[in-house]
This record gives C-alpha cells, structure tokens and sequence, in this order.
C-alpha cells in the first residue's frame, strides 16, 4: 500500500515539476506593459465564458471535457457583454490530465519502454549508429534533423486517438533508392525520434524531406507508398530548392545567427545579392510543407512545426486554415534581439513565428529574447502569456527537453555493453577519465577544451600519468573551407600537447574523428570520471543528459558550459564554467578530478533524478498538453472579444433608419497607413503627421451631404489638425476630446464647464519637458486642455522605465492635489482636467447638434467608431440601451457645475502666438439657471424608447425654444429612438473593448464606410 502511495506521489511530482515556464508579473498581477519583469512560473489562471454549445463541436475531446466540466460555473450575460466564468485555472485543468495520463501509463506498466520500440513506426528497419551525440542541431545532419518530430501529448478519448502531425526539415527515415520502384529506408536512431517511444495517446504521422532528390513520378510514388507503412509523410524538394533553402538560408543564414555567430563577413555584396535568392527559396520550400501539411490535415489535428527551418511554416498553415492548431518549437537557442535585428527577414520570420498558437523553446532565456524581439522589433505588446497583437495572444514558454533515459539505463546491463565495459576499464586502468563528446564544429568549443586541459596538466604536474582525455569528435560539414580549418587546428593542438606530455607508452588525449556505436558510447559514458562540455553556444547539449543517465555505479562529476541549454535544468549538480576561461575550466578540471565521493553523490543524485523524470516522453506530452489548453483559452478569449462588426446588417439597418449619427474616431481609424521599415524604427515624422486616408474622401462627402445623416469626428487631436483635415467635409469636429466643437461652416466654441481649472498645466510641461529630453525620440503633444507625453519611438525598456520614473515623480508633485486624470497609453501618459473624456463630452456635443439642427425625428441610427483609449471608452456605453446607469455619468456631474447649470456656449480664439502658452483665450458669460422640472425632464435615462422617447422628444423641443444655449448633461441623449439593436459601437485595432463590435484596422474602416456610402 505505502509502495503504491509513493508511486502516486512520485507521478505527480513528476508533472509539478515538469509544467513549463511562462512568462509573468513579478507580482501576479495583470500586464501593465510598464515593466519587463518576466519570471518563470507554474501557475497561470484566467477566467473565460462558455457562449454555447456550438463551442464544443470544434474541440477534441479532452478540450470538450474541459469546457463542459466549466460550463457549471458560467454566469448569465446579455447578448452584448460576455460574462465572467470562476473556472478552475489551466493549472488545475493540465493536473488533472496529467495525473490521468500517468496513472494510466502505471497501470499498463513499462511493457513498451521494455522493448526500446515504438508502435510509430509497424515494421522492424536497422538503426544508424553514432547514436548519443548533442542533438540539439540536428538540423545540420540527418540522424539529428528529425528530432522532436514525433512527440506527442496523450489524450483520453475512449477508442479514439488525436490526431498530431508532426512536420520537420527532415523525416525519421533515411531512403535509399535500389530500384526504379524500390526503397531501402532506414531509421535515424537518437535524438527527439526517442519522444515517441513508449507515448501512444496520438495518432502521429510525421511530414518532412526525406533527404533525396526525386525527380520522377514512378519514384515519388514508391517512396510515398514505402514511406505511408511507417507514417511518414513526405515533402519533395528539388536540389535547387534544397541548395538556396537548406544548404544556404538555414546553415549559412539562421544557424550562424542564432548560435551568435552573425551573419556572413567575407564578401558582403556577393551575400548581400544572394540573401534575397535565399530567403525567396525558403518562403517556397516552407509553402510546399505547407502544402502537404493541408493535404493530409482533418478537422481536429494538432500539428506541431519543428526548428528554424519552418519559422514561415506557422503563418503559411493559418492561411490556408484560421482555425488550425499549430505550435512551433525551436531546437536551437534563440539570440538577443540585438543580434536577431541584424538579420533581414527579421520582421517577416517574426510575424510568421507569431501565427502559431504555442511558440515553444528550450530555456526561458530563449522565450525571454524572442519576446524582446517582437517587442523592440515589431512594437508589440508583451503580456504575462506571451506576445499579443491586436488581441490575439501567441503563448510563449519554455519545454526543456530530456532524454529516453530508460535506454540509456537498460543498455548498461546488455552483454554486449558489458563487454566494453570491461574492455575500457582495462585500457585505462590505474588513470582519471575525462570525456567529451561533441560534433567538429565551431559553438562546441573543443579547442578552448584541449587547450584547457594542457593549462591544467601545465599546473598539475602530478596528473600528468594518471588522467585521460578521451574527445570524440564527429566530423561534419566536411566540404566547407571553415571546417576544414577548424579540423586542422583541433589536430594540431592535440598533436602538440602529446607530443609535450606524452611518453612511449601513454599519452594524454585520445582524439577519435568518428562517431562511435550506440553500445560503445554507452559504455564509455558508464567508465567516465569527469565529462566536459564546453559549449560556446548550444540549444541544450543532450550529451550531459546521457553521461547523467550512465552514471548511476560511478557518479562522475559533469563539467558543464553555462552557455549550454542545459546549464539551467542540470546546473546545480554540475560544474558551470564559461568555456572563454581557459584558467576558470583548468581549475574545475582539477576540482572535479579530486572532489570528494560524499559530494559527488549529492551532484549525482540531484541530476540524475531530474534526467530520470524529465524525460523526451515526458516533454512531448507537455508541450502538446499546452497547445491544446491554449487553443481552449483561444477559443474562450475568441468569445469573450466583442465580434467582427457585422457590416451587412449596419448597413441595412442605416439604409432603414430616418435620422442617423455617426461618430467617428480619427488617429488610427480614418488615418492613412504608414508603411514603416522594421516596426518601431519606422519613419516618426510621417507617422506624426496625422493624415485622412485619401479613399475616405469621396464615401465621407457622400454621407456628410446626406440631410438624414450628422456626421461627427471626435478626436484627442488639436483643432488645427482637424481643420486641415475634414475643412473641406459638412461635417461637425470634436477636438481635444470633445472640448471644443463646430461645424465645418461655423467657428469653434468650447463645451468646457467654466470651473475647469488648468493651473497645474505649467508645471506638468516641465515634468514633460524634462523627460523629453533623457528619453530619445520621445515629444510632447500640447493641447489647450491635456498634455500628452509620448515615447511610442524610443526604446521599449527605457520608455517604460522613464514613464514609471515620471509618473512617479507627478503624483508626489505637480498634481498630487491637483483636479487631474492621468491616462496611460501603450506608449504614452496624458494628463488632463477631471472630467475630460470623450463620453463625458458626448451628452453636450449631442445638446449642441440638437439645438443646431433643430432635429424634428429622433435619433433612431448611431454608429461610433474609434480607436480610443480606455479612459475614453465611456463613449461606448453611453449609447447601450441594455446597460445600468454607469458610473461614467457621476463623472460627467463632477465635470459640470454642482449647481446643475451647464455652463452656456463660448466662442473661442487663438492668442497670437497661436496656443496662447495652453491657457484658454475666451470669452465668459454667466450660466443660467433652469427650474426643477426642467432638469427633471432633461434628466431622463438614455435607453428609454419608443412613444416615451417620443413625447420626451416634443417636450424637449419646446423647452429649446424656450431655454436656447442652456443644457442639461442629458438633452442630447433623452432624444435617442435606438430600439437596441440600431446601434453599432465598433473598436478599431482592440479587441479588449467595451464596444459591442471591432475592425481590425482603419482598412476595415474604409471598406465599411465606402459600403456605408455606396448604398445610398
């Protein structure tokens, strides 16, 4: 029973720590954007609604279990707010999967894992040897190409299996053609191919190249056939392709660069002209994976991208299906964005990365750096969960990848090891060994190895007969000049200091340029005292890993590079050294070699359970988990954003009504695109001048000449810039958010109340002022009734460490009693009079606009779209007939005069200087008072319809011919016949919104508006 409970616990413990990082707040809280603290974390929850059962028909079943174990605990909501759901978190749900999973594959025992064989692939196909190298790159060589293609995350559905597709540069399988219509194949042992031994909750079928040029139908239809027997899939790329797209793009381009090594020096112009030919090919080749992908694809599949050979591959399946579930995992590490903003293609690969649903990496570095990235580079916003752009959020974690340690366990007790074993405890008997196992090539570091050890053996004279290095070095890339230099160096240094410290019978380092056998390697591992890994720059370096799992008898002491992945999972029982330090990895030498046997059991042990359970099954099973529990939050977070503005039914509705309003918002909504080079370092001045998109100019004539119709643009921009804009339109204009208003044919007035105090304007300039000048590219906007400091230019962490600064230093200073608001944008902090919002003027634009026209029908059709900030969204709710009074209405009191008096109509006029240093240049007129019953019936709920609205109508206008300029906060709105659903509120660019609709962008507003238009 005790034997039992200790299993249970060890299970779950297993997957406690085995739950990826994600990036979140220091304090838990919700996403500022003010501070890039990331941290990892195991605990992430959010609350979702569940919006019908329409939901459940698109999910696999274990999502479907999910969503229907939440639907208990859904609120009620109307059609148009989505409500809150107290749903258990993603922790919670991914426990209670992964304690199933678990305690199911106890119950079925090891039975699979004992075979070393996985029912992937049916028939029985020889193994390639060189088995235990790194296979963190595996990109550059065939065995290790394929890894982490065939990991996959068990789903309980009763007879049915999840259907995962897993595409790579390379399949598993090595062809050889011995016929016209025959094929010898062959499986690339090692690797990531070990993640799917003994992981049978999937249906899995691999798609990749199989590494052979295939010209000819005949052939690719007997390689196709030959390959479905294994569940492989296979891409077919011509040698062109082949050489501009892997052998060019991917090893000459993407590797170098993300392994720190830059890219290409010699011969710049001859790179320059052929990166292009380059990138073209690999955009091809990633389309015909995808291509096949699509093929092979139904309704319900997972498919997960491997490495940077397929970064465009993620944005090329969603164009052929929005709802594809697709994650991307990066074997390799991923650069600072110092370094990745170097590459060309930078924006392209970024957003295509961006497409995928769950965007893996090795460490939380890795995440770390590619959502630096996309934040400095594409001028995204990061959140807690990942990356977001316009709403959507890409998830970013970190999965460390291990080993089928079992393997490498039950592979020390075969006859054949054994032998070894013995062999090699005889050959070097009586000295240390040392071992290191690594490819030939340039981030292994072998040189600053050897050349670490002749600084050691130089120091310890003592060691000099009784220790050994033994280096096998795997040979690669053989044809490549740079290579072959490295190869010439390496064997230089060696002969050299065997040469110095050798003798007739024994020398110092055994150097092998040859991989060796999965037993060989196996048995070396199990002899060895010390392993060096001496990485420069490495994804991972699995080889730790394998040392670790044979070293259960010797308990070796592991010496690890902390540039390698595995420096963060295996840091703490291993020696970290940074491989530059020839004398810092010569002193580990030395420590390693005589470090007590108590202390080595204490490394030992802390590795090898980590080795143990964080196994490749374990994190393919992770990383699949997550994708599905992150399509489920996606499909969650989908319902819960407001829709797509249903444009059809605006239209018919507009075409139907007899007195229509639109309000229009202008920056980022009737704007023209700038077209911007490279994200954030776009073209400042061009952005900064505000400009109407020059298609709106005819549709926004036609609708401003309707008499039906009142257009209206309520922007926070100054009145200059609305005048150069929409002067030529009969239209009205909302400048500074809604504090100053005309007709195009008429002069400005101001809606301000009277007592709006603008004392703490000077001061807050200087604050602003300050700052401008320590944060490069940021200015300042000055309006007569807010000052807006904006940093949208400058770098993303200084930015936001300058706003903190500066918010801090107004709160204890220029406005800690003044009556101000403080609206923080993306990129921007405002400050502004109480009171100052577009919703708060709304009520007295619509008096205005009322009295102006003298409307005789109600208003039975309004339209408000915009891109505003929160602050300003009350806009939004003011119109919703189905909504409570909101609290944005006792805003708008403190906003007016408490006697209730609204303020009269004052026409404005520029000082000489043009701004009149932001003071208001007006002339006053004392407020009047109205009697009781007239504020009462000014006063009337917005939502009220039909007859009543009607006499509330007629009363109103007898009351304006009676009371002319004076206004309750309430006029214009008591004149609204919307029935509900004549109501179209839209968000441009947010999906985060308390509008009831959204428009991706101001080019969706074009189309809209010239639609709206055209049907006249």
């Amino acid at each position: 029973m005790a034997g039992n409970w200790c299993s249970c616990f060890a299970l779950l413990h297993v997957w406690a720590i085995h739950m990826p990082y994600t990036l979140a707040t220091q304090n838990n809280q919700s996403w500022k954007g003010d501070d890039m603290s990331w941290v990892p974390s195991n605990c992430s929850s959010s609350d979702h609604p569940i919006n019908g059962e329409q939901l459940l028909g698109s999910l696999s079943i274990s999502e479907c279990e999910m969503l229907r174990e939440q639907r208990s605990h859904s609120l009620p909501g109307n059609k148009y707010s989505r409500s809150s759901l107290s749903s258990n978190t993603r922790l919670d749900r991914l426990l209670k999967l992964r304690k199933s999973n678990k305690i199911s594959q106890f119950e079925e025992g090891s039975k699979s894992l004992a075979n070393g064989r996985s029912d992937f692939f049916e028939h029985e196909l020889p193994l390639k040897n060189g088995a235990g190298l790194d296979r963190e790159d595996e990109n550059r060589r065939e065995s290790l190409e394929s890894n982490g293609k065939s990991c996959t995350e068990r789903v309980e559905c009763e007879d049915s299996k999840q259907r995962l597709l897993v595409v790579a540069n390379r399949l598993p399988v090595s062809a050889t053609r011995i016929g016209e219509e025959s094929w010898s194949l062959e499986i690339s042992a090692g690797g990531l191919v070990s993640a799917l031994l003994g992981v049978k909750q999937f249906e899995a079928k691999w798609i990749g190249w199989a590494g052979v040029n295939v010209p000819d139908e005949p052939g690719q239809r007997a390689l196709t056939k030959a390959l479905a027997d294994k569940r492989c899939i296979p891409v077919f790329l011509d040698e062109e392709i082949v050489h501009q797209y892997y052998n060019g793009y991917c090893n000459n381009i993407l590797w170098p660069l993300f392994h720190y090594l830059g890219l290409p020096q010699e011969d710049r112009l001859a790179t320059t002209r052929s990166f292009q030919s380059q990138f073209t090919a690999y955009m091809k080749a990633n389309e015909m994976f995808a291509k096949v992908v699509n093929e092979h694809y139904e309704e319900g599949d997972v498919v997960w991208c491997h490495d940077y050979h397929l970064m465009y591959l993620p944005k090329c399946l969603k164009e052929y299906n929005s709802n594809m579930k697709v994650g991307w995992f990066l074997h390799t590490p991923f650069p600072s964005s110092e370094i990745h903003r170097t590459l060309p293609s930078r924006t392209e690969l970024l957003k295509s990365v961006l497409a995928a649903d769950l965007v893996g990496f090795h460490t939380y570095d890795y995440a770390r750096h590619f959502v630096s990235a996309c934040t400095r580079i594409l001028g995204l916003e990061g959140t807690p969960e990942g990356v977001e752009d316009q709403g959507r959020i890409t998830r970013i974690a970190a999965f460390p990848i291990g080993i089928d340690s079992d393997r490498f366990i039950r592979a020390l007790e075969i006859p054949d090891v054994q032998i070894h074993i013995k062999e090699f405890k005889e050959r070097f008997a009586g000295r240390k060994v040392m071992l290191g196992v690594d490819r030939l090539d340039m981030i292994k570091g072998i040189p600053q190895k050897i050349l670490a050890f002749e600084k050691f053996l130089e120091e310890s004279p003592e060691w000099r007969d009784k220790v050994v290095l033994l280096q096998i070095a795997v040979p690669t890339r053989t044809d490549v000049p740079e290579y072959q230099k490295l190869t010439s160096q390496v064997h230089e240094i060696v002969g050299r200091i065997n040469g110095r410290f050798g003798t007739l019978t024994t020398y110092p380092i055994h150097h092998l340029d040859r991989s060796l056998d999965f037993h060989a390697l196996c048995a070396l591992y199990a002899i060895t005292d010390v392993a060096l890994v001496t990485s420069l720059r490495d994804g991972m370096n699995l080889v730790s890993y394998e040392f670790v799992a044979c070293q259960d008898s010797k308990k070796g002491v592991l010496i690890l590079s902390e540039f390698a992945g595995a420096a963060q999972s295996l840091g703490a029982g291993a020696l970290l050294v940074n491989p530059w330090n020839i004398t810092e990895v010569a002193r580990s030498i030395g420590e390693a070699l005589e470090m007590p046997a108590e202390e080595r059991e204490k490394r030992h042990r802390h590795n090898f359970e980590h080795v143990t359970m964080h196994t490749a099954q374990v994190w393919a099973e992770t990383f699949v988990s997550e994708l599905n529990e992150t399509i489920v939050e996606a499909q969650l977070r989908i319902r819960h954003d407001p829709p797509l503005l249903p444009i059809n039914t605006a239209v018919e509705r507009y075409l139907h009504s007899e007195n229509r309003l639109l309000i229009l918002g202008f920056n980022s909504t009737l704007t023209e695109p700038i077209e911007t080079r490279g994200g954030r370092g776009g073209d400042q001045i061009k952005e900064m001048e505000l400009t109407l998109h020059p298609e709106l100019k005819e549709p926004l004539t036609t609708l401003c000449n309707d008499p039906r119709t009142t257009v209206v643009v309520l922007s926070g921009s100054e009145r200059d810039v609305l005048d150069v804009n929409f002067g030529e339109f009969n239209m009205w204009l909302a400048a500074e958010n809604g504090m100053f208003l005309r007709l195009t044919t008429g002069e400005w007035m101001t809606t301000m109340p009277e007592h709006l105090n603008m004392d703490w304007v000077e001061s807050v300039e200087l604050v602003f002022e300050y700052f401008t000048e320590r944060t490069p590219r940021s200015y300042v906007e000055t309006r007569e009734t807010s000052l807006v400091w904006n940093y949208k230019y400058a770098d993303v962490e200084f930015g936001r460490l300058q706003a903190r600064d500066m918010l801090q230093h107004l709160w204890t200073g220029p406005i800690s009693n003044a009556a101000v608001d403080v609206v923080q944008g993306s990129r921007s902090v405002e400050v502004r009079s109480v009171g100052v919002s577009k919703g708060a003027a709304i009520d007295r634009i619509l008096g205005e606009i009322v009295h102006y026209k003298r409307m005789s029908t109600p208003i039975d059709y309004v339209l408000c779209i915009g891109h505003f900030l929160g602050k300003d969204e009350d806009i939004y709710t003011f119109f919703e007939p189905e909504l409570p009074q909101d609290p944005v209405v006792s805003t708008r009191g403190k906003a007016t005069d408490p006697s209730g008096a609204l303020p009269e109509r004052r026409s404005t006029q520029r000082s000489a200087s043009g701004k009149g240093n932001g003071k208001l240049m007006h002339s006053r007129s004392s407020a009047r008072s109205h009697s009781s019953s007239s504020v009462d019936h000014y006063n009337k709920k917005p939502w009220v319809s039909g007859s009543t609205v009607g006499a509330a109508w007629r009363k109103s206008l007898d009351h304006h011919h009676e009371e002319k300029m004076n206004m309750s906060v309430n006029e214009g709105s008591s004149v609204l016949d919307l029935k509900g659903d004549n109501y179209f509120s839209c968000a441009v660019g947010r999906k985060r919104s308390s509008a009831r609709y959204i428009l991706q962008s101001s080019e969706e507003v074009v189309t809209f508006l010239m639609a709206l238009a055209s049907a006249h």
